[in-house]
């Protein structure tokens, strides 16, 4: 059976003058039957000409995309786009054809792809890229060809590293532009609420989005291959018609590891994702896997479909007797358990080294020293869960967020806009570069600014669930520290350099394990307090936590089940909570600002001074007493 690569196509598009956004390009043919030149697409990627070629591009003279594809033809796996955009003056071209009638030509260069290499297929694709312009005649197809011939061939059967996977994401830059509210955003989706970023360019906005999603652990490898389940809109009677045939979301999260595993041995079809073809996986952080592909044996139409290749994870013999789909299909819920046992008996250097440093107490006058968690050292057993359908680890993860109707779209086009209120869509993380995403804020949750660092909660009720805890403050602000402050380098061995991308990931992987210890100890309350009551209330409600909770998870047993920043509250506490209120209450907005007018009258001559600046002195006192009073109120409260 001849083997495929991950990438699927490489597809060109251009903006005709008439026409507009287009396909001019593509090997192999998005559809099969018809030339390399044919503008046709597949109805579940009617929107990639859109999606390649960003709105606004028309302003930067290049940039990069990364977007998501629904699957095609009954296969359940998302596609990965990254689309590389230039422009050229007309008059450069060495070939112009007759349809170019504008003083600049623009097009894109996109790479479809089963593995979510967001960042290696853009470096490979901006070569390719500029070169392809540097021919000056977009008849020269022959280095297209070549693409697809070499990215196959280089990633289809080598191992694939965890740092492939990041690269170009650099949480580092995120704690950086973001700071403390680094940690308020991984809550805002562990919370599965509709989170809008906004930014121009485009290439800004699609790498932070995704960086935010590489914080959760093995999300990027393992955990987008369902995020895109959406339809094309077509009519309103077809809009209506999905939604009576779609099925109750509680229905998927309400069943046990048994049902699930009748179910898929009773049906072979339907909604339940069981059966589903796993692709745009990778190996975790510092683990080496085979990512081999096959021929699938159902073809689009009775014609073979370049994009229904199957890529399968192959799990160590000792997970499963053989891991091929139907071994997976009629996995006995036992097997699951019994791997997952061994897989708890192997010694964690990660929790007893946390262990050490929980049990050596913490000083009431000083921050707590936070765990160093170190990367999986190959040794990790990944078997498909039965309820999500994705390729988990020992302790569940990556979290099956993006799962059923809640969507992952690092770039939206304007020609998206209905998904964000269709009602099949129960959620998403989305990045758009048009303002009218942003005017309309009641179709979302929160607005993510990213060149303000500003998250526009709209509703109070989530703010105050979102609102860090003392221990939260202390976790964010041990990480922005770490990333701001000169200090000596120094290497751990797994996580890489203090401060660094790995070594952040880290941190988080380490939050998010000590709330999945917490949630399963009996009588703690005073436990998850630290991670903050209502916000654990409002998880325990989501889709994922039931995913997760459905399912057992011994490793976690070895997991510190406390939060990594516990302690009693200290006078550094209370400059925290001071520093935090002021830099993102309004009320904190609004001393800031009467400070910068008193810092403006004060260097002013002439009479005026005196008077400018005893009224602007008499704001911030004003100011500042209410503000205060209702922080003493709120720190009273903590203490108790």
């Amino acid at each position: 059976m001849e083997k495929r690569g991950p990438v699927l196509h490489i597809v060109v598009v251009g903006f005709h003058h008439k026409k507009g956004c287009q396909v001019e390009f593509s090997y192999p043919p998005l559809k099969p039957g018809e030339g390399h030149d044919s503008h046709s697409l597949p109805e579940e990627w009617k929107y990639l000409p859109f999606l390649a070629l960003p709105d606004g591009a028309h302003n930067y003279q290049e940039d990069t995309v990364f977007f998501h594809l629904p699957p095609r033809c009954g296969d359940r796996t998302t596609v990965y786009g990254v689309s590389c955009y230039r422009q050229i003056e007309a008059k450069a071209l060495k070939v112009r054809q007759a349809d170019i009638t504008r003083e600049t030509v623009q097009k894109s260069v996109c790479v479809l792809s089963q593995l979510p290499l967001y960042g290696l297929l853009q470096a490979k694709l901006q070569l390719i890229t500029h070169a392809y312009f540097e021919e000056k005649d977009f008849s020269q197809i022959s280095i297209l060809k070549e693409l697809y011939d070499h990215m196959n061939s280089s990633l289809g059967n080598t191992s694939l590293e965890g740092s492939q996977v990041y690269l170009g994401l650099s949480p580092r830059d995120l704690v950086l532009h973001f700071r403390h509210k680094v940690l308020i955003l991984f809550k805002l989706i562990l919370l599965e609420k509709k989170v809008l970023f906004y930014i121009s360019p485009v290439n800004r906005l699609v790498g932070a989005l995704m960086t935010v999603l590489s914080l959760f652990p093995g999300m990027i490898e393992h955990g987008l291959s369902d995020c895109s389940q959406y339809r094309p809109r077509k009519s309103i009677s077809e809009d209506a018609g999905l939604q009576e045939n779609r099925p109750h979301l509680d229905d998927y999260v309400s069943v046990s590891a048994a049902d699930a595993s009748n179910a898929n041995l009773g049906t072979g079809e339907g909604e339940g994702e069981g059966d589903r073809n796993m692709a745009g996986n990778n190996s975790l952080e510092g683990q080496k896997a085979n990512v081999p592909f096959s021929q699938p044996e159902k073809t689009c139409n009775g014609a073979q479909s370049s994009n229904g290749s199957v890529q399968r994870l192959k799990v160590p013999s000792r997970a499963s007797p053989a891991s091929s789909e139907s071994d997976w299909e009629t996995l006995d819920p036992s097997i699951l358990e019994e791997s997952n046992l061994k897989g708890g008996e192997h010694e964690n250097p990660a929790s007893k080294q946390e262990e050490k440093l929980q049990s050596k107490g913490v000083s009431s006058e000083s921050l707590p020293i936070t765990v160093q968690p170190q990367a999986n050292t190959g040794h990790t057993v990944l078997v498909q869960g039965l309820v999500s359908g994705l390729e988990e680890d020992q302790y569940g993860m990556p979290l099956a967020i993006f799962t059923k109707g809640y969507l992952c779209l690092p770039y939206m086009a304007l020609q998206q806009h209905h998904l964000l209120s269709d009602v099949t869509v129960r959620g998403f993380v989305a990045g758009a570069t048009n303002i009218l995403f942003r005017q309309q804020k009641h179709l979302s949750d929160a607005i993510v600014e990213i060149e303000d660092a500003h998250v526009q909660i709209h509703d109070p009720e989530l703010r105050k669930i979102l609102n860090p805890t003392t221990a939260d403050l202390r976790f964010s602000d041990y990480l922005v520290k770490h990333v701001t402050e000169n200090r000596d380098d120094v290497f751990l061995d797994g996580t890489g350099w203090e401060g660094g991308d790995e070594w952040i990931r880290a941190q988080f992987s380490a939050y998010l394990h000590a709330l999945l210890a917490a949630v399963l100890q009996p009588d703690n309350e005073k436990i998850l307090s630290d991670f903050g009551t209502a916000f654990v209330t409002a998880w325990k409600n989501t889709h994922n936590y039931r995913v997760w909770n459905s399912n057992k998870h011994p490793a976690l047993a070895e997991v510190n089940s406390s939060h990594p920043f516990q302690g009693q509250y200290s006078v550094s506490d209370v400059k925290l909570r001071l520093s935090h209120s002021v830099q993102n209450s309004e009320r904190g907005k609004k001393i800031g600002n009467v400070m910068v007018s008193t810092s403006r009258n004060v260097v002013q001559t002439g009479k005026a001074v005196g008077q400018s600046v005893g009224g602007a002195f008499t704001s911030a006192k004003s100011a500042m007493s209410s503000w205060f009073s209702t922080f003493t109120h709120s720190t009273q409260s903590l203490g108790d």
